[in-house]
Formats: C-alpha cells, sequence, structure tokens
C-alpha cells in the first residue's frame, strides 16, 4: 500500500518485491513519471529493498525509524529475558525497559531506577537503546553518521551479543538509516492508514477477498473524486 499526502493512491496484494514492480506498472499505466518519485520509506525487508533498488534505481531509500528501533528494543528484551534466569527481579519487568523514560509512572520509573542500580546486563543494553534515540534528532547527515559511527563502535564492543547482532543489522543498512537526518520520513503516516483498514475490516466482520478489501480502502482511503451530478 503506497500513501500521499494522506491518501492512499495504490493498494496490492503481497509482501515481496513484485509489490514495487506492481506499483511501477500502475504507475506508468496513468502517466506517472517515475523520475518523480525521489524517495522511498520501507521497513528493512530485503524484498522491498530489492525491488525498491531495482525499479526506482534513481530514488533515495529511507528505513523506517520505528523498524530500527522495535529491532533495538526486541534486543533489550532478549537480554532481560536471558538474564531473568539469574535474577528473578526482571520478571514482569518487559514494558519498561520498552517504554520512552517520559512514558513511564512514577511506580515504574522508581522500579527501574532501583534495577539499574543492579548493574545489570540489561540495564547496559537498556542504555544502547536510549543513546540510538538521540540520533534521530540530527539534521545534518554529517554529523549523524559521526554519531552512529560512534554508537556501532561501542555497542560492538559491548560482549552483549544481542546489542552486537542490532548494530550489525543497522551497519548492513547504513545509508538507509542515515539518510533520515535528511529525509524525515517514516512510515507514521502508514500505520495511521493500516489503522484505518483494520477498523474498516472489523466493522465489515471481515472481508472474503483481498479484492474486496482493497476496494474498500480505495474507497474510505482513497479520496477519490467522483464528480457525482446533484
Amino acid at each position: 500500500m503506497w500513501v500521499d499526502d494522506n491518501k492512499v493512491p495504490y493498494a496490492c496484494e503481497g509482501k515481496d518485491a513484485s509489490v514495487i514492480s506492481s506499483f511501477k506498472k500502475d504507475l506508468e499505466t496513468h502517466d506517472g513519471a517515475l523520475e518523480n518519485i525521489e524517495m522511498f520509506c520501507s521497513d528493512m525487508s530485503p524484498a522491498f529493498i530489492s525491488g525498491i533498488t531495482e525499479q526506482f534505481p534513481g530514488s533515495s531509500l529511507t528505513f523506517d525509524k520505528f523498524h530500527v528501533m522495535k529491532m533495538v528494543n526486541e534486543a533489550v528484551d532478549q537480554v532481560r529475558r536471558e538474564e531473568q534466569h539469574q535474577n528473578a527481579e526482571l520478571k514482569n519487568t518487559r514494558y519498561m525497559w520498552l517504554k520512552n523514560p517520559n512514558d513511564l509512572s512514577l511506580a515504574e520509573k522508581e522500579k527501574l531506577g532501583s534495577l539499574k542500580d543492579m548493574n545489570l546486563i540489561t540495564s547496559k543494553a537498556y542504555n544502547f537503546k536510549l543513546s540510538l534515540k538521540d540520533f534521530w534528532t540530527f539534521n545534518d547527515t554529517i554529523l549523524a553518521e559521526d554519531f552512529l559511527k560512534k554508537w556501532y563502535y561501542w555497542a560492538t564492543h559491548s560482549q552483549i551479543e544481542p546489542i552486537i547482532d542490532a548494530a550489525k543489522t543497522i551497519k548492513s543498512h547504513w545509508m538507509g538509516i542515515i539518510n533520515y537526518a535528511e529525509t524525515k520520513i517514516s512510515n507514521g503516516v502508514l500505520e495511521g492508514i493500516n489503522s484505518m483498514v483494520q477498523s474498516a475490516k472489523s466493522s465489515a466482520r471481515g472481508f472474503r477477498t483481498t479484492k474486496n478489501l482493497i476496494l474498500i480502502i480505495y474507497l474510505r482511503l482513497g479520496k477519490l473524486q467522483f464528480n457525482l451530478p446533484t
């Protein structure tokens, strides 16, 4: 599904590279200029990456920051799950480590503070997450890359395997992450659109075919102009 100005201009089935070629074909069919597609934002799906780079070689690709942070959050949680076998205090604390500090309740802040005083590996992993959040505030690609290089070095020398693995994934998607400093685009609008699609599915109690769902997406979210007589 593709979103333009909170409007869905195209939707199709699939989750592989064929989705990109299908979008390109539809764009050309409607006399769209491929060179006007300057940038894409996607998760780190290899299929989407290959499809975008092959079908739209002149465009830039930015990886969605929420998917990057989700990956790091999953690394923190993996560390917590492994460490809780040696420290029962970590049980039932999963969501405290995943939340942003400003979203914690007073009780959660106190609990997290007491856990951080215990010099846990989970606390160290959590600090990598908090540090990476600062990366998204940069507006200059040179400064952003310099920051990420330092973070990567710190992470890969942490001796915390899940954090090292996350850092290596970031390294393999380097420029698409650095591009955020310039493009400032994310999948935030698309996630909002997806919630409305799920609402449409729920109100209809489901659809028999994907084709019917796509039609509803166009009707509800395509902002179509029918110019019907009054």
